[in-house]
């Protein structure tokens, strides 16, 4: 019950803060100078009415000629780009490694639009309660209860508790480190694929993913806080629905660091995964985008 709280009061507080947010972003820069005007002439007929005579052109509150008090840290979108950065979900959401697993977090597009708020929470929601999170839930739990993992109990019972746990920490994970500090820092949380170069490099550049992130606003790539802070994170949440013997603060930071660890890995097998579908199974899960990237980047060294 502690853990399904949590997550209400943190939807709730989503649904107030987000569409305000994405408001502001997607205004368009003469939305900003037209309300600010309007606000300023209606603080000077207020000022008028009080004191005519004291009233100046001076005294009058400056208008932003650029849109200057509009958020220009956050990054914006045109409708055009928010349309274009739909369709490129779409395309994800059908990305599954072997036809099963989903890798909707994966973009094979270098250009890729960035994603608002709410699009990245969609996402990570869209990951979250696919089929097959849940069947790997399951399967997890059946390894923990044939290694005799203490705290839950054994039968159906305890299975069911480990299932649950082990559905949990990934939810709270995706939901977390992929959509909403993602949202709330301006990060974008999917893995862009590099696709050439040497073999090492691109296991290095994988491997950095984990750690590092591409800003929305810059497009450059700073410390991922989003992934690292909320695998942490998720990891204390498992303190309120694992037993006390698999809780902890020092656990808790260390299985943080291990589900990021593994990201990594994960990431490495995302790079070359395409490649070794190309080799093995004769079929292409870029649809031909890789072959665009090679031949532009031919072309650029002519």
């Amino acid at each position: 019950m502690k853990i399904l709280r949590f997550w209400l009061l943190t939807l709730a507080a989503l649904a107030l803060a987000v569409p305000l947010h994405a408001e502001e972003v997607n205004a368009p820069e003469s939305h900003w100078v037209s309300t600010t005007a309007a606000d300023s002439s209606t603080i000077n007929r207020d000022r008028v009415s009080a004191d005519a005579r004291e009233v100046s052109q001076a005294d009058a509150p400056k208008i932003p000629a650029s849109g200057s008090q509009a958020p220009t840290a956050q990054p914006t979108q045109s409708p055009d780009q928010r349309q274009q950065a739909e369709q490129q979900i779409k395309e994800q959401e059908k990305q599954r490694v072997l036809g099963v697993i989903p890798s909707f977090n994966v973009s094979y597009r270098s250009d890729a639009v960035s994603l608002t708020g709410w699009q990245k929470v969609r996402l990570a929601f869209r990951s979250s309660v696919d089929p097959v999170t849940f069947g790997v839930a399951f399967v997890v739990a059946g390894y923990h209860e044939g290694a005799n993992d203490v705290g839950f109990g054994w039968g159906i019972k305890g299975y069911g508790q480990r299932a649950g746990a082990a559905y949990l920490d990934t939810f709270n994970s995706n939901m977390i480190g992929n959509g909403i500090l993602p949202a709330v820092l301006h990060q974008d949380p999917r893995y862009f694929r590099l696709g050439h170069g040497s073999v090492s490099h691109r296991m290095l550049y994988a491997v950095a993913a984990a750690f590092v992130c591409r800003h929305d606003n810059t497009h450059k790539f700073e410390p991922n806080y989003s992934n690292v802070l909320g695998n942490i994170a998720a990891g204390g949440l498992s303190n309120l629905y694992y037993p006390g013997s698999n809780s902890g603060v020092g656990l808790t930071i260390s299985n943080g660091l291990i589900v990021t660890a593994e990201g990594a890995f994960g990431a490495m097998f995302q790079e070359f995964w395409p490649d070794i579908s190309r080799k093995l199974f004769h079929k292409d899960p870029t649809r031909g985008l890789d072959a665009e990237a090679a031949a532009k980047a031919k072309s650029d060294k002519r």
